[in-house]
């Protein structure tokens, strides 16, 4: 939702520059949901850093996991940019736990409407940071950065104290090297050795697509109820 950030970490008050139109959703969904808000309806707005870790609906078109995926199936890390974009990020299972806070929230703790940054001011890395750690959990890891590629404008380092202010008792319990491991465990217990996972089911991506082939959904992404 900031979008290209400045040096500064990013507050719930800083200005949102969303730049694809997933960001964009994000934002006019806050919007909309705002004037809804009155003392019958609770409104919390999670602005959730980037997802990662281990799940029954493993997906792997998230930064980490990516990066684990390549390391387990193939001892290589292919970083797309040139690693130096930050990125905030939390494990799903703390996802779970925020989720459970937004859902018992009372309008008296933070109001009838609340959005806020969702994480851990631990938790903000540089992508290049990210694959250097994959490499010393799983040791022989090659990581090769696109030093051509066009600098990455998502680039933005997220504050989230108001978070940890606000819910004490449901702050992210992951780090990042037990969030690695735990990937690499469950990869590896599933024989997982697919070195062009990208264009594989464990895609969001591949997934919508192979949905539209089969007319299961349109082109806004709504069911079709067709079997």
């Amino acid at each position: 939702m900031y979008g290209a950030a400045s040096d500064g970490a990013k507050t719930e008050d800083s200005e949102l520059n969303p730049l694809t139109a997933y960001a964009r959703s994000k934002v006019f969904t806050e919007r909309d949901l705002k004037p809804l808000a009155d003392r019958n309806f609770t409104v919390t707005c999670l602005r959730f850093a980037t997802a990662c870790g281990m799940s029954n609906r493993l997906r792997l078109d998230l930064v980490l996991n990516d990066f684990v995926a390549g390391a387990v199936a193939t001892k290589q890390i292919t970083i797309l940019s040139d690693g130096t974009p930050w990125r905030p990020l939390i494990n799903v299972k703390d996802m779970a736990i925020a989720i459970e806070w937004a859902i018992a929230r009372p309008a008296s703790h933070g109001g009838e409407f609340l959005a806020i940054n969702t994480g851990s001011n631990e938790w903000n890395y540089q992508v290049k940071e990210l694959a250097e750690a994959v490499a010393q959990v799983i040791p022989g890891v090659k990581v090769s950065v696109n030093t051509e590629a066009p600098p990455d404008k998502r680039s933005y380092r997220v504050n989230f104290d108001l978070y940890k202010k606000m819910a004490p008792d449901h702050q992210p319990q992951y780090d990042l090297l037990g969030t690695i491991r735990e990937l690499k465990e469950n990869l590896e217990s599933m024989g997982f050795a697919d070195g062009n996972f990208r264009n594989s089911q464990l895609m969001r991506l591949k997934v919508l697509n192979s949905l539209q082939d089969k007319s299961l959904i349109d082109n806004q992404l709504a069911w079709t109820n067709k079997k």
